[in-house]
């Protein structure tokens, strides 16, 4: 799959999930998870966005690696997809695992910025 119709899909998910959160969660769970959740959905959008912005400069720049690419989508899986999970299963250890995914992002960010 190409980095562009992987942001695509990745964007594509992010309105399925918030509209999930908007929709299918509101008055089920506590509104501090919602809170939560809802924070999910924003960096997962941010950075659906900011992977698609990347793979436009790659392909324009292919010698740039995918470092940045690769961050970005294990940022979105583990940040966003850990406070997804909280959320919808009450397992609050998970909140444990959701610094990765930012450290992730941080990654990401730093590569494309040493790259551009």
């Amino acid at each position: 799959m190409s980095w562009m119709r992987l942001a695509c899909v990745l964007g594509f998910l992010g309105v399925a999930l918030g509209a999930f959160g908007a929709h299918a969660l509101r008055g089920k769970v506590d509104p501090g998870m919602l809170e939560n959740y809802k924070t999910g959905v924003l960096y997962h959008f941010i950075h659906a966005i900011a992977l698609l912005v990347w793979a436009h400069f790659r392909r324009e720049h292919p010698e740039v690696g995918s470092l940045a690419g690769w961050a970005f989508t294990a940022g979105i899986v583990i940040f966003s997809g850990s406070l997804y999970l909280m959320t919808v299963t009450g397992m609050r250890w998970l909140g444990a695992v959701t610094p990765v995914g930012g450290l992730m992002f941080l990654v990401g960010w730093a590569a494309f910025a040493w790259k551009a």
